[in-house]
């Protein structure tokens, strides 16, 4: 079976009403030229420094304006939408970072919280610590619908390939890593890190990632990226906003693993 997969690369700014209206502007675009499920980067709607206001200002799920708008917008266009992820509010005042996964019918499939909080002191000065407000997710989670098994991941994840070879072992033909990586990890090691997750499992790897310069001078690497089980890349944003786009056979997965089937020869040591 194929299907076309877009990813928007975006530069998300503070305003989640603001970051609503582009994302949705840009998968009518994606959906106009005929793609079948359109994949946005994690943070998709809220890029915000001050996480204070990020915390007072997120909604819990089921209060959302994302969640409400992309379901309707799905269902509309009958297109699947995959949203990266979205800050959500828990009952303890920490935040989970969810992936969402709508049908086309507007039913929310499959929801995934990022198991691997970020953490990071660059010798730029840099720091990140998302586990001082963030509650990391616990399960691993595929979504099966009849494009494809989806192993549902989040950007920092990537450096955890047990996560993945987990995920692929457990029926996962395309491996998603929505992210905001950091330009100086990006640039060296976002490629590496996706094309080896690709190469590894026989998966593809659809990874649509933040770019540029964010409120409060953050800056994301960008370089969103479409990889075969190959370990090819099928497409490439490079910088700046856009959306890229490729045909995704699927049957490829089980055309590489049968000729090189490593991922059922994993052995005990």
């Amino acid at each position: 079976m194929t299907f076309k997969a877009a990813c928007l690369q975006l530069n998300s700014g503070s305003d989640i009403s603001s970051n609503i209206v582009k994302i949705d502007n840009m998968i009518r675009k994606a959906a106009a030229k005929g793609a079948d499920i359109v994949f946005t980067p994690e943070n998709s709607c809220h890029m915000v420094s001050d996480i204070k206001s990020k915390i007072k200002d997120c909604p819990k799920q089921n209060e959302h304006q994302a969640v409400s708008h992309y379901s309707q917008l799905a269902k509309e266009l009958g297109k699947y939408i995959y949203i990266g992820s979205l800050a959500i509010k828990l009952d303890n005042e920490k935040l989970a970072n969810r992936s969402f996964l709508f049908s086309p019918k507007g039913e929310i499939l499959k929801t995934y919280d990022k198991i691997h909080l970020f953490e990071v002191s660059l010798d730029t000065g840099e720091k990140h610590r998302e586990a001082d407000n963030y509650q990391a997710g616990s399960k691993a989670v595929i979504a099966k619908t009849p494009l494809a098994n989806f192993g549902m991941t989040i950007c920092y994840d990537i450096r955890f390939p047990h996560l993945y070879r987990f995920l692929a072992k457990a029926g996962a033909n395309i491996l998603v890593i929505p992210a905001a990586f950091t330009v100086p990890t990006g640039k060296a090691h976002w490629e590496i890190l996706l094309r080896a997750r690709a190469i590894e499992n026989s998966c593809y790897v659809i990874a649509p990632a933040q770019t540029g310069t964010h409120e409060g001078s953050r800056k994301t690497y960008g370089h969103s990226m479409i990889i075969n089980p190959w370990g090819e890349i099928m497409a490439n944003a490079g910088e700046g906003e856009k959306i890229i786009y490729a045909d995704i056979d699927i049957e490829q997965v089980d055309k590489i693993r049968s000729s090189l089937n490593s991922i059922n020869h994993d052995r005990d040591f």
